[in-house]
């Protein structure tokens, strides 16, 4: 039987599951075992901190791997270290490291968005920062309105309209404040003896400014595990302009879903070397718009308060009406992805 590895955090947690018991306790690993072992694999769950690259041969195998979102960011740190060792290693690590670089980071994920060849995913461009000063010293490039975004966040928190050059400043102050008070002090200092020093910034949040896109009443959130597509409609408050904070959320709304959507985002998966994806588009009645992408770690209750999922069959999509657990359906897009792209088991 072959082998393939799931890394598992300090909270025994692999992946996320909006319907965990307990709560925020991740997929289940018993679930995700039985089903990669019916399709072939020996699942073994291997904390972060015991991979041990001299004593454990990863090449060539597949390994799984859960992302985390605490607070600062620092846990999720350490699993890009050890991911990215095990990809300079030569395990086939499933999704690539720079697919969890972007995971709730939106300026490594406009980066790469920017390097994609396609054009018709490219209708929002992006301008990232690494400070207010960078921001100031080109503020004369956009053209308003314009949406900025903290490169961390979820549901909408750290996103703002600016509608001139007072409004992006006062929102890039809020986004970008960076405190280290004693730091701050004694750069203070510093400024005072040493002519003509420049203070570090005291505002070093990164963040991205992106056009904004005009008639967008709504925007949809498309989950693919493999060959299965789930949607949800997510719908704009009065006054406001961003759909994922807002819990005007709408299940099986088959009669409202945009011609023409399906192919856009398998369009954009077939682009990833991925076996799932999460996928935020907008439709202005024109052309549709890649809003945001997480390849990993994204929440799941799209797919498991459907009624089903589309699937393309021939030139056509059509809606397959079924039930079926996370795990089954995030281990198929494994087992989908893996015969598609020939791993080879050593």
């Amino acid at each position: 039987m072959k082998k393939i590895y799931l890394l598992i955090d300090y909270k025994e947690r692999f992946g996320s599951k909006y319907s965990a018991e307990p709560y925020r306790s991740g997929m289940d690993k018993r679930l995700l075992a039985r089903y990669f072992n019916n399709s072939g694999y020996d699942a073994k769950y291997l904390n972060f901190s015991r991979v041990n690259f001299r004593e454990i041969d990863f090449r060539g195998v597949p390994v799984l791997y859960t992302s985390q979102e605490d607070w600062g960011y620092h846990y999720k740190s350490y699993i890009e270290d050890i991911v990215l060792g095990l990809e300079l290693h030569g395990a086939k690590v499933i999704p690539s490291y720079r697919y969890l670089r972007a995971n709730n980071n939106k300026v490594f994920m406009e980066i790469l968005r920017d390097q994609l060849k396609d054009e018709g995913i490219k209708t929002i461009k992006s301008f990232h920062f690494g400070c207010l000063e960078e921001l100031k010293a080109n503020i004369d490039t956009f053209e308003f309105p314009v949406v900025i975004k903290s490169a961390a966040g979820a549901m909408s928190t750290g996103v703002y309209l600016a509608h001139n050059k007072k409004e992006l400043i006062k929102y890039a102050k809020i986004i970008s404040r960076t405190k280290f008070i004693k730091q701050e002090i004694k750069d203070i200092g510093r400024a005072y003896k040493h002519k003509k020093y420049i203070r570090e910034s005291r505002y070093r949040e990164k963040y991205i400014i992106q056009n904004y896109i005009l008639n967008l009443v709504n925007d949809w959130k498309i989950i693919v595990f493999g060959e299965r597509y789930y949607i949800l409609y997510r719908g704009i408050k009065n006054g406001d302009f961003r759909a994922s904070g807002s819990h005007i959320f709408e299940f099986n709304k088959d009669d409202l879903i945009p011609t023409g959507i399906f192919d856009f985002a398998k369009k954009i998966y077939d682009i990833f070397d991925i076996p799932n994806l999460s996928l935020d588009i907008g439709f202005d009645i024109k052309e549709f718009h890649l809003i945001e992408f997480q390849a990993i770690y994204f929440g799941t209750s799209t797919m498991e308060k459907s009624n089903g999922f589309f699937k393309k069959k021939d030139n056509s999509w059509e809606k397959v009406v079924d039930k079926l657990p996370l795990e089954k359906v995030y281990v198929d897009s494994v087992m989908y992805y893996l015969k598609g792209n020939n791993v080879i088991q050593l």
